[in-house]
């Protein structure tokens, strides 16, 4: 070969040499000196392109191309240079025919993307896709004797997009969340059968304990589903599971099967070829040693078996797992709500039976009371009539309850009704409300109304009307302990709204999302009382929805709440009914108001002393000193006349901080506590006094309305005594307590001196040590400081005592109590006694009801006495606040002045106020 014919070659790589060894004269070409300057310059351009070219020379469409597309043909190089493109190509040439045609024949080049070609270059038929340029060629003379071809293969590209779609299409309907197992398997399976080039078969295996049952598989129009086992047992799986690797997959071992076409003969792929190959993949789960099932995947004839190709189908295996296992949480999360539904409905329809029921029984009752109440011919003595009232005061609380639980039964079901009718709703409202005047001003809050006459009448239930405001008013009368409560109700265009706002102890934010839900309750709230169902605001939410309106709140913690009821005019102007009203209107009020007054009834404090004229005559228990703390004032009065009647001394309390206080003043013989109070309940009195070495071994008698075993084991594991579920039996009572005490008695005598070195531990000090002190000194958690400084100026010679209270409106009569217990044994006037008592009990209301923000929820109180002079010092813990005109009772400076010499010394850590006054001066 000459020189020139070398050179026309180099640099073209390793294609170029193995052309320029070529003996082209044995080719259509001919001799390379032979060849015109045009193809020379077609084939320097050619061999020079990074780019894959090929250029067809001549009639016979001989093959000339650079390195870069020699890859493209694969096993074809180097045989295919210099022969016919037909022959190199044969398996695709129907496609690309008329694009070389094409171009020869119009001189006009053409472009297709992504063109679908079947090539022979691997050993197999493969599906490959090249975008492809096809331009004329031309010789010296300018006539088209060639053509131009540039190509780009974009196989990955392409076959990469379309397996990316599919993962897309079941992520998007197969998520799960809306059809059973059953239907999201179809539901994948139809995804892929969609995509055959890429799965051409396909069947879903799910684990069932130690079973694989097929939920569906793909082609079963082309009659291949009796190839494929319908259920798999694991334990012996069969020779025909193990040929498709099912029992290898289900313990976590992926598994390619080669021998499909044997079992199956399924013709895939663009060409129809038999699939040959398929992988049995495990399905992932929460427990890698036990997936959730198997994905039994086919692989296209046409595409080799890559690490792409894997890769597609794991994540295949993995997308249709998690459609599977959100199915599953779906359908099970469905069974569980389809339960809770029977159960609510079961307990609903038991709910109104029993309410049902209910009625007869307290109609029984009710009827009797109320006639011996007022039987004028045969009255009842005065101990019979405080029994009977107790009685039907319960009764008739315990009808209310039913009535709340059959109205709520009935709303949960569906089958609740407003019987409307037009009425002045702002005289209705007016009423309701003042029906409470009494309690609310009982409770030393001050009762706002504005509810001035509306444009027009408004047609709604009044009984439903009647249970919400009552229970706004009673839930704000239970939570609010200092300020007022108003009521208004106003209108627009557009609706007609009841406030309800309070300045009561207010909301969290965490709990306002689940104020109307059902038995929700706001854990460790300050309330006047802990009884309650739970379904107050629940019922308000539902009956006002009964009514066409809704129910909003808004509420700051330490601030108050406001509750808004609001009905739109679309649904206060319905056709009223016609005929006579259904009975029981202002029941509902006057029951709350009756239960309110219960939690405003605070015990004297005083020591209730037994009738010597009944109870046992001889009994060594006789003066025994009872504790009771209980919130329900009715059960108060009836545990005090019961255990008075057996020679007991008993002090009566309504929480368990004030059960704290008592027991640290005078050690009892024994506590009978509730649970469920307010500040303080049961078992956090049990778990202090068992706390404490002083009251470590005090006898404690549980007495509960929480029933079952649970309740009690509670009670019992923190150290009670006993315990014992209300309703009970009198004797029983009576007979646990005895025992009770009794065996206190018996552990005192068998080591009496750590009980006596354990009860002088909870007895106050009188008199304490000499040495200059501030008025008011910090102290420790206790109720009482026994020992503190005496003042310089001789105050405390003769007395000086603290006490602890919680900053609540019920201390004043705590305080009242302590102090004059205290004073009273050293003799002094009563009318000073009297004088001071009640400027103390100003310090103590102003201390509650002014402090803001305080650092501690207490009060501290000091008295001390020396020779002629008693001091009173009171000091709250919060920042300063001028009180509202609806909270100020305008007299309290002017009594204190006018009882005492009175000083006040207000800083940023709290407000002590002192009263002085002379024993020997009581004007």
């Amino acid at each position: 070969m000459t020189r020139p014919s070398i050179d026309l070659f180099s640099g073209g790589g390793d294609t170029g040499r193995l052309m320029a060894e070529l003996d082209w004269a044995r080719t259509p070409l001919g001799p390379v000196s032979g060849w015109p300057q045009s193809l020379r310059a077609a084939v320097r351009l050619v061999l020079s392109s990074r780019y894959p070219m090929l250029l067809l020379w001549g009639d016979d469409f001989s093959q000339l191309y650079n390195d870069a597309y020699s890859t493209l043909i694969g096993d074809k190089h180097p045989a295919a240079l210099g022969n016919d493109v037909r022959v190199t190509l044969a398996e695709g040439w129907d496609v690309l025919a008329p694009l070389i045609e094409q171009a020869m024949a119009t001189g006009v080049a053409s472009w297709v993307p992504a063109l679908q070609l079947l090539l022979e270059r691997a050993g197999y038929r493969e599906e490959a896709y090249f975008s492809v340029s096809h331009a004329p060629a031309r010789d010296d003379e300018g006539r088209t004797v060639g053509v131009f071809t540039v190509c780009s293969e974009v196989t990955e590209q392409v076959v990469g997009e379309r397996r990316l779609r599919l993962l897309r299409d079941l992520s998007v309907l197969g998520d799960g969340r809306t059809v059973d197992v059953d239907a999201t398997a179809a539901r994948l399976i139809d995804t892929i059968d969609s995509h055959p080039l890429d799965v051409p078969f396909a069947a879903i295996y799910l684990r069932d304990g130690t079973v694989l049952r097929r939920l569906t598989c793909t082609g079963g129009d082309q009659g291949h589903e009796g190839a494929l086992p319908d259920t798999v047992e694991l334990a012996d799986p069969g020779p025909v599971a193990y040929a498709w690797g099912l029992p290898d997959a289900a313990e976590g071992r992926p598994t390619q099967v080669t021998d499909v076409a044997d079992r199956l003969p399924l013709p895939a792929g663009p060409w129809g070829d038999l699939v040959r190959t398929a992988l049995a993949l495990p399905l992932p789960s929460g427990d890698e040693d036990q997936p959730l099932g198997v994905l039994l995947a086919g692989i296209s004839p046409s595409r080799g078996l890559d690490e792409a190709y894997r890769s597609f189908n794991q994540l295949l295996a993995q997308q249709i797992s998690v459609a599977l296992r959100n199915a599953q949480e779906y359908e099970e999360e469905r069974r569980r709500v389809e339960a809770l539904a029977e159960l609510d409905r079961v307990k609903t329809d038991f709910f109104a039976n029993v309410s049902h029921e209910f009625r007869t029984p307290l109609t029984l009752m009710l009827g009797p009371l109320a006639d011996a109440l007022t039987d004028a011919t045969a009255p009842l003595a005065p101990v019979q009539r405080e029994r009977v009232e107790t009685a039907w005061r319960n009764a008739t609380r315990l009808l209310t309850l039913v009535n709340s639980l059959l109205t709520f039964s009935s709303l949960e079901a569906g089958r609740a009704r407003s019987d409307a009718r037009a009425v002045d709703l702002s005289a209705l409202t007016t009423e309701l409300a003042g029906v409470f005047r009494a309690a609310v001003e009982r409770a030393g809050l001050t009762l706002e109304v504005a509810c001035p006459p509306l444009p027009r009448p408004v047609t709604i239930d009044p009984v439903n009307w009647e249970r919400i405001v009552t229970n706004l008013l009673s839930n704000a009368l239970k939570y609010t302990f200092i300020g007022r409560i108003r009521v208004t109700l106003d209108t627009d265009d557009e609706e007609v709204r009841l406030t309800v706002a309070d300045t009561g102890i207010g909301i969290g934010d965490q709990d306002l999302p689940k104020l109307f839900e059902r038995f929700h309750r706001v854990r460790g709230a300050r309330s006047r009382s802990h009884e309650g169902t739970g379904i107050g605001l629940a019922l308000v939410h539902e009956l006002a929805r009964l009514e066409g309106g809704e129910v909003r709140v808004a509420s700051r913690v330490g601030v108050g709440s406001t509750f808004t009821v609001a009905l739109p005019w679309s649904a206060a102007r319905r056709t009223a009914l016609t005929g006579p009203p259904v009975n029981g209107r202002g029941d509902a009020a006057r029951a709350a108001v009756e239960e309110a007054m219960g939690w405003l009834a605070e015990p004297d404090g005083s020591v209730t002393e037994p009738d010597r004229t009944i109870g046992p005559a001889v009994d060594e228990l006789a003066g025994s000193r009872i504790l009771v703390a209980d919130d329900n004032s009715d059960m108060r009065a009836y545990l005090t006349r019961l255990l008075t009647g057996q020679g007991w001394r008993v002090r009566a309390v309504t929480d368990g901080r004030q059960a704290l206080d008592e027991i640290h003043r005078e050690r009892p013989d024994l506590v009978l506590t509730d649970v469920m109070m307010p500040v303080m309940d049961g078992f956090d009195l049990l778990r202090r006094l068992r706390a404490d070495p002083a009251t470590r071994a005090l006898p404690v008698l549980v007495l509960s309305a929480r029933a079952g075993g649970e309740a009690s084991v509670e009670g019992l594991s923190l150290g009670a005594d006993d315990y014992l579920v209300k309703p009970f039996a009198a004797t029983e009572l009576i007979a646990r307590i005895r025992a009770a005490i009794r065996r206190a008695r018996d552990r005192i005598a068998a080591n009496p001196a750590t009980v006596n070195a354990a009860t002088a531990t909870t007895r106050p000090a009188e008199v304490t040590a000499i040495a200059p002190a501030s008025a008011v000194e910090p102290v420790g958690d206790t109720s009482v400081v026994p020992a503190a400084p005496a003042d310089r100026n001789g105050l405390g010679d003769v007395l000086d005592v603290r006490w602890a209270y919680p900053s609540a409106p019920t201390s004043a009569a705590m305080m009242r109590r302590d102090v004059r217990r205290t004073l009273g044994d050293l003799d002094v006037d009563p009318d000073v006694l009297e004088d001071l008592l009640l400027a103390a009990s100003e310090a103590m209301n102003n201390a509650v009801e002014h402090a803001q923000r305080p650092s501690r929820p207490e009060v501290r109180v000091r008295v001390q006495v020396g020779v002629g002079l008693v001091r009173i010092s009171v000091r709250d813990f919060g920042t300063w606040r001028d009180r509202r005109p609806a909270m100020d009772r305008g007299r309290g400076a002017l009594l204190m002045n006018a009882y005492g010499d009175v000083r006040l010394v207000s800083t940023l850590e709290g407000t002590t106020v002192t009263i002085e006054r002379r024993l020997a001066d009581p004007a």
